[in-house]
């Protein structure tokens, strides 16, 4: 399959939806504020969960084994089930569970840090139940992260944080501006915490791959990948080795 186009294709089903959702809502005369509209109508990932659906498939898995629209439910540690976005259970192991999220709109930075505490959050409950055996004699599953963040000039603007008490982490301050004997820093842009976030995940084992995209609101969307450990190629190679080394034990 051709990866680039089945992404493109798939981004410019999240903009379509979100603006038919959005249509839906003004026929039916009752308007969510400000971008609420767009999103509750659902189904906006729908067609990234499908692409990724097929390339599993198209390593090794059996279709049936790959759910994304129900039977979702797996157990957690901190609560009894949290719903993924798509999950592969094959003989009774988990094989991948796999979060689908998006943010756009120009509210974008009242929601950075409940997306970071989500994403943190649900790979603790995964991996604490995994160690209690809440999924039997499974191998690790795969845990997956892809981001789709709109592309606005909102997004790639710095914003400064707040320090009453302690220094923030320094990659979260950005450049340095010196004013006579002080120094303060511009900050990154929201854009850029989405990345570190991403890139963060991975590297503290939360989850075994992350992908960040972000993508223009228009009718011929253009996706841009800001970080080459993020790509979306990367992310595809990740889960066909795993796919690949899953099917092969269960050959022998």
């Amino acid at each position: 399959m051709d990866i680039d186009k089945r992404r493109q294709a798939a981004v410019q089903s999240y903009w379509n939806a979100r603006r038919k959702n959005k249509e839906k809502q003004v026929q039916s005369g009752k308007i969510d504020a400000g971008t609420r509209g767009e999103v509750t109508g659902g189904t906006q990932m729908g067609a990234l969960e499908v692409l990724v659906s097929d390339i599993l498939c198209e390593a090794g898995l059996k279709k049936v084994d790959v759910r994304t629209r129900t039977a979702l439910e797996l157990p957690g540690y901190f609560r009894a089930t949290k719903k993924w976005d798509l999950i592969v259970v094959s003989n009774g192991a988990l094989v991948l569970a796999m979060e689908f999220k998006s943010q756009a709109g120009k509210s974008i930075g009242n929601n950075v840090n409940n997306r970071s505490e989500e994403a943190v959050g649900s790979a603790k409950d995964i991996w604490t139940a995994f160690r209690e055996g809440r999924f039997g004699q499974s191998p690790p599953p795969f845990l997956g992260y892809l981001f789709l963040l709109e592309d606005r000039d909102s997004v790639k603007t710095p914003v400064g944080n707040k320090e009453p008490y302690f220094p923030v982490d320094p990659e979260f301050r950005g450049e340095t501006i010196k004013n006579n004997s002080s120094i303060k820093y511009r900050g990154v842009s929201y854009g850029k915490r989405y990345e570190l976030l991403c890139r963060r995940l991975v590297l503290e084992r939360l989850y075994t791959a992350a992908c960040f995209l972000t993508a223009t609101n228009s009718p011929r969307t253009k996706i841009s990948q800001p970080a080459p450990d993020l790509t979306f190629h990367r992310f595809v190679a990740a889960l066909q080795g795993h796919v690949v080394t899953f099917v092969g034990s269960q050959r022998t």
